[in-house]
């Protein structure tokens, strides 16, 4: 029972503990699936995170575009002559094929780059498992693990950033590309793309940069190894600059080509003894920047503006406006001491442009810009208020446009403020009282230009100003004197001038004509001209420009014989001034915006920036004017003019009208100026001047000369101008006046009448000026009455048959020579004349002799015969012959007696 009972016992025991081994199996396989399906979880989560990561990250990958698969291709700058001027882009590369390219290049580069290119499909994933190894080791961005493939989509469409984003993305466009291309298209891509230092992109372009070579067919082994090894860090490796690190990239290339089969070791080892420096070809220069970038600038902006092109990448022929001669020409007066200070910071900006096209011919950038490419471009870029340069765009100009102004209207340039109340000052202060428009812009005074601002309005103003390219969104007051809040360019202001020069047709400037690109359409960029103001408007500003230039503010930069019409300007500081330790007066800018009919150029010198030493003083305000004058005189050969149009009229006025009169008939010279009107505007009442008298000579003297048988008379004229001349009449004692005109201060009579008293009234005489007369007599001894004859008075001088200017009954003016012998019978005491006309003269029967006279047919008169003496003669009375006036020698010549014998 015992034994049984304890079997039964142990039994259940036994039972029992295999129960509780059975239960402890069954609990430790649970946890263990519990584990495995754990870790199954975490795997399929993690799995899902990857695909959604990678799915989020591609989401946003840029599109496989095939335009810029395409390797970026260099643009060509022509001049206006179309010669080559510069090439833009900084790929330089020369594109080759895949069949262009030799085994032993196509092994180095797969060797080095991707030895499994031919067996994957885009991405490497053997290759990748040993680049993820290497970044958990290492950090991340250790090891890259891209293939070619990949490599070519980075250099294509993303950024060279070492991201997980960026990974992702270019193994999604690698995959892409695989499908879409050949294994031969993609190597093709890779090798036309990847970079070689220098600037030099490619592999062909690589090949003849280093070696000298133009057929990639002639690389040797260890050429083809370098080429391979550069791109892994191109600049490193540049084997002019470190000849030893690019030998042991080379040796590296070749040890895996021979490790991957491609060649053996043998070969690889005695392709390693080839030295670096005996490989290479002599260095080129480094590629030359950009010539004349001022202008480059310019271009480059015209272009990517209106054709929405890459002028580095689009492989385009550009055809510009540019001029090399004035452009050289600009920079040289821009880099020179011959006008520029030494003082800091002094910069200055210049642009040039065709007058009648608008087409730009020259930009001067700045000063010592020889070593920075690009940099700022004060010629196109906002450098400072215009100052008075801006009178004609907002003030005059409007003001002839739609008020019709003359050039003689009148301001008043007096004590003057602002609608606000602010006092506005002359430029050095003083006030000149009315003066003519055209004084008032030539002398630019401030006060006369804001009240013509006022006259038109601002919005007349604003609206006539935007269409010369000002671009202003308001207009104020201090506007009318160049206080812009604005800054403008000297583009700008060119610009807007040549309007101005053109008869009224602004064409907004441009650089670029046209362009072409690769598969030969052409684009035109030249933009179209437009009728901005009235053509009269146009000639009027231009004339008083002239002004300007001639006597005003601008003379210093006159060229004689050139047509040539501008206005200067200068800002000061005003309340800012303080800021930098300044006066108020003290100037930053001074400009200059000169225009003949082929060329308009604004040129500004300033400052790069504000400070203490910032300021111009006298002689640098005057640099632009310097500029413009040696600038005008080396481009512009003087050829055109500017051409009045009908719709203008030039009128002579008298001075200090208002209303403007015409100038009469007796209003001096030196009190006509001579205005423009719009036709149909121009006034009508003459003033009414009368003929100044002039003063009188002096000092007058007559005396007989017993033994040259001649009087001599002379005076004095301090007042003698190049336009004086004399009046002298000679009246005999019979009352017979000659009359003398010379602009000498002496005469002489020669072969006087015995016995005759004469009297001499000389007048000094100017234009339509006369003077009193002066009075001298002088009797010449003998004759039958020797009994002198008191001397006549003034009013008897002018007493005789001849008029002032001796032309009366038959009276000869002229020098002509008697032709008849001397009569010495005693008919009558003389001659008979010749009825037909003996002399030269004007007058028949004209004596020209000594002392002859006319004869007489039994005492009656022979016609309309009169007396020649060498430039006036006498008028005969035709009574029996009596003492004449003897001829007068001043210079004329005298004739011989011209009596005939009857």
């Amino acid at each position: 029972m015992s034994g049984e009972y304890r079997s039964r016992v142990e039994r259940k025991q036994a039972a029992k503990q295999t129960k509780q081994k059975k239960a402890k199996t069954k609990k430790g396989t649970a946890w263990l699936k519990t584990v495995a399906i754990a870790i199954l979880f975490i795997i399929a989560i993690v799995a899902v995170g990857g695909v959604a990561a990678f799915a989020y990250f591609v989401k946003d990958a840029p599109p496989l575009d095939e335009a810029k698969i395409k390797d970026p291709l260099s643009s060509i700058v022509y001049d206006m002559n179309g010669k080559k001027v510069a090439e833009l882009g900084g790929y330089k590369r020369t594109y080759i094929s895949y069949k262009d390219v030799p085994k032993v290049l196509e092994d180095a580069v797969l060797a080095t780059e991707d030895a499994r290119f031919y067996e994957h499909h885009g991405i490497d994933v053997v290759r990748l498992a040993g680049a993820v190894v290497a970044n958990i080791k290492e950090g991340f961005g250790a090891e890259g693990g891209s293939t070619i493939t990949q490599q070519v989509v980075k250099m294509t469409f993303l950024s060279r950033e070492k991201t997980l984003k960026r990974k992702a993305q270019e193994a999604w466009l690698a995959l892409q590309l695989e499908q879409k291309y050949s294994k031969h298209e993609i190597l093709e891509m890779y090798l036309n793309k990847i970079y070689y230092s220098d600037g030099i992109y490619g592999v062909a372009r690589a090949a003849e940069y280093y070696f000298g070579k133009t057929n990639l067919k002639e690389l040797t082994l260890p050429e083809a190894a370098l080429l391979a090894g550069m791109p892994q860090s191109p600049n490193r490796y540049n084997p002019y600059d470190h000849p030893e690190a690019a030998k042991k990239r080379r040796d590296t290339v070749l040890s895996l080509m021979a490790k991957h089969g491609f060649i053996s070791e043998e070969e690889a080892e005695k392709a390693k003894q080839v030295p670096i420096q005996s490989m290479l070809a002599e260095r080129k220069k480094p590629q030359s920047s950009v010539p004349y970038d001022a202008f480059i600038d310019e271009v480059i902006k015209e272009v990517t503006d209106k054709a929405n092109v890459n002028v580095f990448e689009d492989g385009l022929k550009i055809y510009t406006t540019l001029d090399q001669d004035a452009q050289a020409y600009v920079e040289k007066l821009l880099n020179s001491d011959k006008y520029f200070t030494n003082k800091k910071d002094l910069q200055s900006g210049i642009a040039v442009v065709d007058t009648k096209t608008g087409a730009i011919r020259a930009l001067g950038g700045g000063r010592n810009h020889d070593h920075v490419e690009f940099g700022f471009n004060y010629a196109i870029k906002p450098v400072g208020q215009p100052g008075s340069a801006i009178k004609p765009i907002l003030d005059y100009g409007p003001a002839i446009e739609y008020l019709k102004w003359s050039t003689a209207h009148i301001l008043v340039d007096e004590p003057y403020t602002y609608s606000d109340g602010t006092p506005i000052r002359n430029a050095g202060g003083g006030y000149m009282g009315p003066i003519t428009l055209r004084t008032a812009l030539a002398k630019s005074r401030n006060i006369p230009a804001l009240k013509t601002f006022q006259a038109v309005g601002k919005e007349r103003a604003m609206e006539f100003a935007n269409r010369l390219g000002m671009g202003f969104s308001e207009v104020y007051e201090p506007y009318a004197i160049g206080g812009v809040s604005n800054y403008v360019s000297p583009l700008q202001m060119a610009g807007a001038y040549t309007a101005f020069g053109n008869n009224g047709i602004y064409t907004k400037p441009y650089a670029v004509m046209k362009i072409v690109f690769p598969d030969g359409t052409e684009m035109d960029l030249k933009p179209k001209p437009k009728r901005v103001m009235h053509d009269y408007t146009a000639y009027m500003i231009t004339d008083v420009l002239k002004t300007v230039i001639r006597s005003g503010t601008g003379v210093l930069a006159n060229v004689p014989g050139l047509e040539l019409a501008g206005k200067t300007g200068t800002t000061n500081y005003g309340e800012d001034g303080a800021k930098f330790g300044l006066q108020r007066d003290d100037v930053p800018d001074s400009w200059i915006v000169g225009y003949t009919p082929n060329y308009t150029a604004a040129i500004w010198v300033g400052f790069s920036k504000r400070s203490s030493t910032a300021k111009l003083d006298n002689y640098e305000q005057k640099i632009t004017k310097f500029l413009l004058k040696d600038l005008m005189s080396h481009i512009d050969d003087g050829s055109g003019e500017f051409q009045q149009p009908d719709s203008v009229v030039k009128l002579p006025i008298k001075k200090g009208t208002n209303p403007p009169k015409l100038a009469g008939k007796y209003t001096p010279e030196s009190e006509i100026t001579y205005e423009l009107f719009v036709r149909g505007t121009e006034p009508t009442e003459t003033a009414n001047d009368v003929p100044e008298e002039l003063p009188a000579v002096k000092d007058l003297t007559a005396t007989y000369d017993q033994a040259a048988n001649m009087i001599s008379v002379s005076w004095s004229y301090a007042e003698q101008t190049d336009d004086t001349i004399f009046e002298v009449r000679i009246k005999d004692s019979q009352g017979q006046t000659n009359t003398v005109t010379t602009k000498e201060l002496s005469i002489t009579i020669g072969n006087p009448a015995p016995g005759a008293t004469y009297t001499i009234a000389v007048y000094a005489k100017d234009g339509e000026q006369m003077s009193k007369p002066a009075i001298a007599s002088v009797h010449v001894p003998g004759g039958p009455d020797n009994n002198p004859v008191p001397p006549q008075s003034p009013g008897d001088a002018d007493q005789g048959n001849g008029a002032p200017n001796g032309n009366n009954n038959g009276q000869d003016n002229g020098n002509g020579q008697g032709n008849g012998d001397q009569t010495n019978g005693n008919e009558n005491q003389g001659g008979q004349g010749n009825t037909g006309g003996q002399n030269g003269g004007n007058s028949n029967g004209q004596d020209d002799g000594n002392h002859g006279e006319t004869g007489t047919d039994n005492g009656q008169p022979n016609g309309n015969n009169g007396q020649t003496n060498g430039t006036t003669g006498s008028t005969s009375s035709g009574r029996p012959a009596t003492p004449a006036s003897p001829p007068v020698k001043n210079g004329n010549g005298a004739g011989a007696n011209a009596g005939s014998r009857q």
